[in-house]
């Protein structure tokens, strides 16, 4: 097979599983050799039976209790048996695995690996691996991979997927200069992919995972360089002279800016009045007064006859930003329409809206990525501003000029990232700072408990709903995994109906619900009709619920603290005291050491530069960080250091080959021209 060859040639995928593999972005070959794990399990070991509790991962060792069971229905074939670790009696049922009847005979012993649930009087596991002890005990010594997975596709399917690209021997060609992979002692490109997925130690992956992420990051910041430099100086077309109607907007919100607000505003007017056409980052902690900067420089294109567009990572988010800016319109009387483009808009609606996009009138649209989507066209687009930067990227900003004539672009971010690797991450930005928070807004009262202390919590939390408030609860799983022990939404969320009064309306959001389902859930929380809203970090980006005053965060040492100082952001956005609990779910003292720095500070900048001190590899092991920029390999944070050499040899590379011309520069630039290609159709960065 060739590496581009369909993953159809490769052992045991068939249609349906093709079709599994798709929604994750891999097709060929190539791709399910470049499908890394997520992370490793470590298997625990065999648990003593007094230890042994529900709705948790355990590996028991057991005797089997009978002949198995074994019954067919028109669905499928279930095997039930029976076993005692000696203390406790389990209940064990198989689905789909009808040679599991003779593979467990009675008096044989097995290690049972798997979640425990109660069931009567009895403990139960439901389809448990089971092992022998002696290849229990070999599986202890190995790193075992846990891949990022879709509703239908298990982990063990995907492994077998990648052995058997593996085993067609086909692997891609270096990349990197050769000075550059001597310098820094990589693998070659087969021993490297290889320990992504199977490495046989810790040392091994961690030299494997060095290279792509030196790799993924060079690529990111040569086409940044490369764009931009391709770009060169564009011509403002759009220029803005009257700003009279924003003056009376910006008095007219019944709060003065910050000092913060009032400087970006007044970068962002200086830019758009000058002869260049504006890039500029407004980089603000979350809470900071963004989005009416945003909107108040939207009105001044507007005054000026030009179009304006704001670009959200998420339809929610969307849907919030256009009716905020719908409100603000109509208090001030304006005149200027307010269009909402998403993916769920109906076909006929998307028409209209796409024939007021080519008129010459100014609008406001608000939208997704539908907004750069073939047939979406524009006439007199002046402005861009894209929401969450580490969602979205020079692709889509180049996408917009090609739609419009090269309109302003103004890209607003809360990750709060140090102004180190902001140089390098945003190179091709002029950045705007917006420190502090608009007036009345109370600092945010936090503390660290562990999971004995939920009781308590769930206390503080009814407090505040009888106060007349509501509460997120944030878990780090969409649903039940074996592999990873950790809360998930689903479960989490039918736990605490069982604890509230069955008043309490309790709902869970993840990313796996429909876009329309999300829409709903999302609007009655907004309205108040969901008092509990139990989340993902689907819920990290730019959510604004002011009468949300509680936030739990479960399992919060599997969290960076940038990213729980989002989450924390849902909250305290009124004059309301508002409380985040996080809840430490690890013994580690490190894991204790890192939460205190969120429990004893509020400010964004102090946390992100605390959690780059911190961070190490030994990270790399527990569940996946969700990565600023969204890396696929590389986190900025943990890999400061090679984001750093990146850097410096792109500027290098670039100083002696501006264009990447040479020979020896011709197949690093195919990739990275590939490299960004992918980021903008497979991650939306």
């Amino acid at each position: 097979m060739e590496l581009y060859s369909s993953i159809r040639g490769l052992k045991g995928i068939g249609e349906k599983t093709e079709k599994l593999f798709g929604k994750l972005g891999v097709y060929s070959c190539l791709d399910m050799l470049l499908y890394f794990p997520r992370s490793f399990a470590e298997y625990p070991d065999i648990a003593d039976p007094v230890d042994i509790t529900v709705n948790k991962v355990f590996a028991v060792k057991g005797k089997v209790l009978d002949k198995p069971l074994r019954k067919k229905t028109a669905r499928m074939d279930i095997v039930i048996a029976q076993m005692t670790d000696g203390l406790n009696e389990f209940g064990l049922t198989f689905f789909r695995q009808p040679y599991m009847s003779s593979v467990l005979k009675s008096g044989d012993e097995f290690v049972f690996y798997g979640k425990v649930y109660a069931k009567g009087q009895k403990f139960q596991m439901d389809q448990p691996r089971v092992f022998t002890t002696e290849k229990y005990q070999e599986m202890q010594t190995s790193l075992q991979p846990v891949y990022p997975l879709t509703f239908g596709l298990k982990n063990q399917t995907v492994i077998k997927g990648v052995e058997a690209a593996l085993s067609n021997g086909v692997f891609p060609d270096e990349i990197i200069p050769e000075n550059i992979a001597v310098k820094y002692d990589f693998p070659n490109e087969k021993d490297a992919v290889f320990a992504m997925h199977f490495p046989k130690s810790k040392e091994e992956y961690l030299r494997a995972r060095s290279k792509f992420t030196y790799e993924e990051f060079l690529f990111f910041i040569l086409g940044i360089k490369y764009q931009k430099q391709s770009l060169g100086n564009i011509k403002n077309n759009y220029r803005i002279t009257e700003t009279s109607v924003m003056e009376e907007v910006k008095n007219n919100l019944g709060y003065e800016l910050t000092p913060s607000q009032k400087d970006a505003l007044f970068d962002i007017l200086r830019d758009v009045s000058a002869e260049g056409c504006m890039q500029r980052l407004l980089q603000g902690d979350v809470g900071s007064g963004k989005t009416i900067v945003a909107f108040l420089s939207m009105i001044a294109f507007a005054q000026n006859g030009y179009k304006s567009a704001l670009m959200a990572p998420t339809e929610v988010l969307a849907v919030q930003h256009y009716e905020s800016l719908c409100k603000l319109v109509k208090k001030n009387g304006l005149k200027t329409e307010v269009l909402l483009l998403t993916g769920s808009v109906k076909a006929k609606e998307k028409r209209e809206i796409y024939e007021k996009l080519i008129k010459d009138e100014p609008v406001f649209v608000i939208g997704t990525q539908a907004l750069i989507q073939e047939g979406v066209l524009y006439n007199g687009l002046g402005l861009v501003v894209t929401d969450e930067q580490h969602r979205f990227g020079v692709n889509q900003r180049d996408i917009f000029s090609q739609k419009g004539s090269h309109p302003h672009v103004l890209v607003m971010s809360a990750t709060p990232i140090p102004r180190t690797l902001s140089i390098i991450l945003y190179g091709d930005l002029d950045v705007s700072v917006m420190e502090g928070m608009p007036r009345k807004r109370l600092p945010i009262k936090n503390a660290v408990v562990k999971e004995k202390s939920h009781p308590a919590c769930y206390r503080k939390i009814l407090e505040q709903l009888n106060m007349g408030h509501q509460a997120y609860v944030i878990c780090p799983l969409a649903e039940e995994s074996e592999e990873i022990n950790a809360k998930d939404v689903v479960s989490f969320c039918n736990q605490l109906r069982d604890v509230f009064p069955k008043t309490v309306r309790i709902e869970y959001l993840n990313g796996k619900l429909p876009s329309s389902q999300k829409q709903e859930i999302m609007d009655d929380f907004a309205s108040g009709k969901i008092k509990i809203l139990v989340s993902t970090t689907v819920i990290e980006v730019g959510i604004d619920v002011a009468n949300a005053t509680i936030i739990m965060i479960e399992n919060a040492e599997r969290f960076g603290l940038a990213q729980l100082h989002q989450l924390r952001g849902r909250v305290g956005r009124s004059d309301k005291q508002s409380y985040c609990i996080l809840v430490n779910g690890s013994d580690k003292d490190e894991a204790s050491e890192r939460l205190e720095i969120l429990n004893g500070s509020n400010d964004g900048f102090y946390i992100a530069e605390q959690d780059l001190k911190l961070r190490g590899p030994g990270e790399y092991f527990g569940y996946r960080q969700s990565g600023d920029m969204s890396f696929k390999v590389g986190d900025i944070y943990e890999d400061q250091n090679m984001l750093k050499n990146a850097a410096s040899d792109a500027a290098d590379i670039l100083s002696k080959d501006p264009a990447l011309d040479l020979p020896e520069h011709q197949r690093l630039k195919a990739r990275v021209l590939l490299y960004m290609k992918e980021r903008a159709e497979l991650t939306g960065i």
